[in-house]
């Protein structure tokens, strides 16, 4: 039996891609707000490893920063997309991602993104909140002053039209541009039915650890 943990991020792709190859795995959701603390997350994986029962695990995530790293598989074989993160997911491998940042510039949002506990809206507002306009205004300017795009993904999982209406004074706020840019799915369809190529995914065999080396 094959099953699959994915983050909750993506979910909205996945299940996309789940329609469109006809598979039936099973899905353990892990919840998107580890992301901000790689050890929690890195922990939620190995409990879910250690608990799972399967032939083979397909890890619907990116390295996330290194939360896998350390992860011990178990009688299972174990498959991971390399990717440094879930954009590098949708937009088809981390090459494209690359090229995609350095043409736009681009802090990248999805539906998936904006769903999550602490996404781009709610910290400014906090912020805003906390610390008025003056200092909120310099605080943005610090940590997206090297941005000059807002790029909504449109991976077709879903309408973009109400991510522009749900991110424009933020948009504004920031003094981005928005922009929609392709995004695809085929990643992770990929993950889901193989061939698992070398140079897009790391197999590795049943009680084996992850490594800086695998990543």
């Amino acid at each position: 039996m094959t099953k699959i943990i994915a983050c909750k991020t993506i979910e909205d792709e996945l299940i996309a891609a789940i329609d469109k190859t006809g598979v039936d795995y099973p899905v353990i959701w892990i919840e998107s707000g580890l992301h901000d603390s790689p050890a929690k997350l890195n922990a939620r994986l190995q409990a879910e490893l250690d608990s799972i029962e399967a032939d083979r695990v397909l890890m619907a995530f990116g390295y996330c920063g290194n939360a896998l790293l350390g992860l011990a598989t178990g009688g299972f074989e174990t498959v991971i997309p390399r990717a440094d993160d879930c954009i590098s997911l949708m937009i088809g491998s981390n090459k494209e991602r690359s090229a995609v940042s350095a043409d736009y510039a681009a802090y990248f949002l999805t539906a998936g993104w904006l769903c999550g506990e602490r996404n781009i809206i709610v910290e400014y507002l906090h912020t805003l909140n906390k610390y008025g306009q003056k200092k909120t205004d310099s605080i943005m300017s610090r940590l997206y002053g090297n941005y000059r795009t807002l790029g909504l993904l449109n991976t077709g999982a879903y309408p973009v039209e109400p991510l522009i209406e749900a991110t424009r004074e933020i948009a504004g706020a920031l003094g981005l541009e928005q922009k929609i840019i392709p995004g695809t799915i085929r990643f992770i369809e990929s993950l889901l039915t193989g061939p698992w190529r070398q140079d897009m995914f790391i197999v590795k065999p049943p009680y084996t650890t992850i490594t800086f080396e695998d990543l």
